[in-house]
């Protein structure tokens, strides 16, 4: 007695395209993902303001102090439009690398991080797409700030010693540099924030290395301040966009080149922890 079996061919099932996982996929959850954030807007908006608002003061101060014969302060001595329009880069930094942090470090803190990580296994293309996109963003934001606060103390300062247009010797590319500064400064935030998974700590460590840290310097020997203080990212950043470089200062491809090495420095950390450590 014979017993018949069936054969039945197997099917492999292949992954549907329309679901693969793409760098360009990533990159676009990434985006509408960071325009969601209500913080995206705050903090942006925020950064706008300091750009316009400082420079717009500064720019205020200094024509009067002009206009009525009086010395400019220490921190308006030797002053132009275009040095007191980015009179609020700094504040700009702090907020723009605030974001940053809270773009990574906000996911670990919510928990969030387990289900983007869950769809991306590969995880890393999560980190490059967080860098690449606010990155973008906080160039535009940055560049368009620096070139509004220009515009405005130009607009103030004009008739004036002071005054400078757009076409003067290094303005364009110096702006252009401001704007470069702070999208490095915002991507040293989303490295930092996935290397530390705290907002808190994140948001601290990122202050002292941009603020705290250059002030500590005097306390160092005055030959080992010359030799560090030029290469700290605060530092080498302001070298970028600076009309003119001082002895002991950087060149703007110098300093350029110093803050991408903090930037690429920070953003191994992070790949690193990333690969190495569960969410």
């Amino acid at each position: 007695m014979s017993i018949l079996t069936e054969t039945r061919p197997v099917v492999v099932r292949t992954a549907d395209p329309a679901y693969k996982v793409t760098g360009a996929r990533v990159m676009r959850s990434e985006w509408y993902k960071q325009w969601s954030l209500r913080s995206t807007w705050i903090t942006l908006g925020l950064a706008l303001l300091f750009l316009l608002a400082f420079g717009t003061i500064a720019a205020l101060q200094l024509r009067s102090s002009t206009g009525g014969g009086e010395q400019p302060g220490p921190d308006l001595a030797g002053a132009t439009a275009y040095s007191v329009a980015l009179f609020g880069t700094t504040f700009a930094t702090i907020a723009l690398g605030v974001l940053g942090v809270l773009t990574t470090a906000g996911e670990y803190t919510t928990g969030m991080i387990r289900s983007t990580l869950a769809a991306v296994p590969r995880r890393l293309p999560v980190l490059w797409s967080k860098a690449a996109v606010y990155g973008v963003i906080a160039f535009v934001a940055g560049t368009l700030g620096a070139f509004g606060a220009f515009l405005i103390s130009s607009t103030v300062l004009s008739g004036t010693d002071k005054a400078m247009s757009l076409t003067a010797d290094g303005v364009l590319t110096g702006l252009l540099g401001a704007g470069a500064y702070l999208a490095l400064a915002a991507v040293i935030g989303v490295a930092v924030g996935a290397l530390l998974r705290s907002t808190a700590g994140g948001i601290s460590a990122f202050v002292g290395l941009f603020l705290l840290v250059p002030g500590l310097m005097s306390l160092l020997p005055s030959s080992w301040r010359a030799d560090l203080t030029p290469y700290l990212p605060s530092n080498a950043g302001e070298s970028i966009f600076a009309l003119h470089h001082v002895s002991g200062t950087l060149t703007a491809g110098a300093g350029l080149l110093v803050l991408l090495g903090w930037t690429v420095l920070a953003l191994a950390g992070a790949a690193i922890r990333l690969l190495r450590t569960d969410a």
